[in-house]
């Protein structure tokens, strides 16, 4: 569970803790933790640890009032591209290593050193990458790849179709373009149509590599969008990509298998084409709309018109007068209230009568554009994870607050979850399920002892003690919280926090670890309350669990009644013994294993930084493409 947040709010917790120690009946364990961590008692927004004292003592000279931060989002820059230099490839001699003995020079390859002159003053731009690898190549290399003779190749024309046709998977065609020599010239120049074959293969080339690259990889490089995101390097062999391509025939097979070898990409890819074959729709909403009774919106006609056509006969005869007399009403007016809130309910949501994104979201569905955008957003975000998603797997998808345990095709369990608030969110990686911990102790992270608890220690250094926290020394000595001195301490704390195991700990009664950067994990939780709720970004950052125990069953391989059993007999951890990857992932449009998709509301709003990245990394290609 892992704190993001820059603000801390708490409840009184010194007040109860101190009711509990002169031996005022005990609540129950359900009750104590609504009390210590949400719920129960509440007089005002406040968040799971007791607010600092009215008078703060005055921070320490060392940085006492110091905060951990939030990973932060960045402006996306590009990397530019640069001019390929081809002086050294003029210059190498022909191969003569012993990894280079097997080239014989052809006819096209002594053609290709006559040719090479024509580089002299060729400007090609590429990402550095590329040009590095195209000289290498080509070093090594001096021959054709995508010319016969005096024309292209039956190889250079399936690149072209390929590369032609990278819209249907979500990419831009323009980034791969190349101009193609015509078969045949009026030219007599032979020194001039060697030049042009020789250009279009450098150029070509380096498209193929870009189209590679983008297939396997994605366009952006996430790590550099925010420090939300974590995904390891996908190395590509470019040299290697050019030395397959001038050895085969099957240049379409080659190019399409490095993208994602999954279904769930392949169905992304059928709606993005009915999409963009699709007509927009009738009504568009604004999908960002919040409006509360009393508000005023020229959005909420639109909504009106698209209630009045689906009511049944029930709704009719109950709101169809009302619809009719409103129908133009851009006043969200006390009238209209019950009638949002019965729509609400019949589309299985908690009627609060707020028209906010997932309630446009049901009646107006999703624009067209809108549809695009995130089709296109999960497009580029499958390609930074492996081709083979892996079976079983574990996936958690954050807009939809769902968990899945999916093994064969199928998925075997699937549960809501609650995941991070917006000031504390939960990262988007993906890793593998070590063990799952039976009524686990907390560790709690060094940002909520900064950020939430030292403001109250700092008065009160007893109240861990009293509150059934364990504090350890970085020997891992055990010592009491009112003997530390709270107040010489700001960010870098040298004492960890623990709770001990109950039916009131943060953690619940399991927990289902993926060791990792960010401190997440899966977890059960005592606020159960929280998953009858609609939008449920309520947490520090981890991946709150309605069903633990069929989770912990399906990643254990085992039954619930011996994940039951397990917890009869307290503190014990069990490690999972099979290779179950897990996706903390974040996509607003997901299909189903049908293969339909699904649309989510941007509760980060990452899908619109994801597209300033893109827009940046075409601004980048487009002048030299």
């Amino acid at each position: 569970m892992k704190f993001l947040g820059k603000k801390a709010t708490a409840m009184p917790l010194v007040a109860i803790a101190a009711t509990l120690a002169l031996g005022a009946p005990q609540a129950g364990a359900q009750g104590l933790f609504d009390m210590l961590f949400g719920g129960g008692i509440r007089h005002e927004p406040q968040g799971e640890f007791p607010p600092p004292p009215k008078h703060k003592p005055k921070a320490p000279a060392g940085g006492g009032g110091a905060k951990i931060s939030s990973p932060s989002y960045y402006t996306y820059k590009a990397d530019k591209l640069v001019r390929v230099d081809f002086s050294t490839l003029s210059a190498a001699p022909q191969p003569a290593t012993a990894q280079d003995a097997a080239f014989v020079p052809s006819a096209t390859g002594a053609a290709f050193h006559d040719a090479i002159a024509g580089l002299s003053d060729y400007e090609l731009y590429a990402e550095p990458e590329i040009a590095k690898a195209l000289i290498a190549y080509y070093s090594a290399n001096p021959d054709f790849i995508w010319v016969n003779g005096t024309s292209p190749n039956n190889r250079a024309q399936d690149a072209v179709r390929v590369l032609g046709e990278a819209a249907g998977y979500g990419l831009t065609p323009a980034d791969y373009t190349v101009d193609v020599p015509a078969t045949t010239s009026a030219s007599t120049d032979d020194a001039a149509k060697l030049r042009e074959l020789v250009r279009f293969e450098m150029a070509l080339s380096a498209r193929v590599l870009r189209y590679a690259h983008d297939a396997q990889n994605g366009r952006v490089e996430p790590n550099r969008m925010t420090g939300y995101y974590d995904f390891p390097a996908k190395p590509l062999d470019m040299v290697g990509v050019l030395k397959t391509l001038a050895h085969t025939q099957e240049v379409r097979t080659y190019l399409e298998s490095r993208h994602p070898q999954n279904a769930e990409y392949q169905a992304l890819r059928v709606e993005l084409e009915a999409l963009q074959a699709s007509a927009e729709n009738e009504i568009v909403v604004d999908p960002k709309l919040l409006l509360k009774p009393g508000e005023t919106s020229p959005e909420l006609p639109k909504l009106l018109s698209l209630i009045a056509r689906n009511l049944d006969d029930g709704m009719g005869g109950t709101y169809g007068e009302l619809l009719s007399r409103l129908a133009t009403s851009e006043v969200y007016v006390p009238e209209l209230v019950p009638l949002i809130k019965a729509v609400q309910v019949k589309e299985g949501m908690k009627g609060d009568g707020v028209i906010g994104p997932r309630t446009v979201a049901l009646l107006a569905g999703t624009s067209k554009a809108d549809k695009l955008l995130k089709v296109q957003v999960a497009l580029e975000e499958l390609r930074w994870l492996p081709s083979d998603l892996g079976s079983p797997r574990v996936f958690i998808n954050q807009p939809a607050f769902t968990a899945s345990y999916i093994d064969n095709g199928e998925e075997k369990l699937k549960t809501r979850v609650v995941v991070g608030r917006v000031t504390n969110q939960t990262a988007f990686f993906y890793d593998q399920i070590k063990q799952v911990d039976f009524h686990p102790y907390w560790g709690v992270p060094q940002s909520i002892i900064v950020n939430e608890m030292l403001p109250r220690l700092r008065s009160d250094p007893g109240y861990l003690d009293r509150a059934g926290y364990e504090v350890t020394d970085s020997r891992g000595k055990r010592i009491p919280s009112s003997a530390v001195n709270w107040g010489a301490y700001g960010a870098n704390i040298p004492y960890s926090v623990r709770q001990q195991p109950s039916e009131a700990n943060a953690l619940g009664e399991l927990k289902i670890l993926f060791p990792n950067k960010h401190a997440i994990y899966m977890h059960d939780t005592p606020q159960k309350s929280f998953f009858k709720q609609d939008m449920r970004a309520l947490s520090h950052g981890c991946v709150r669990l309605q069903d633990p125990r069929g989770m912990a069953a399906a990643v254990l391989g085992t039954s619930v009644d011996y994940v039951a059993e397990k917890l009869k007999h307290g503190h014990s951890t069990e490690d999972v013994k099979r290779k179950i990857p897990v996706y903390v992932a974040y996509f607003t449009a997901w299909p189903d294993l049908s293969g339909k998709v699904e649309y989510f509301s941007d509760v980060y709003d990452r899908d619109s930084r994801l597209k300033q990245a893109l827009d940046a990394t075409e601004a980048v290609r487009s002048p030299s493409s």
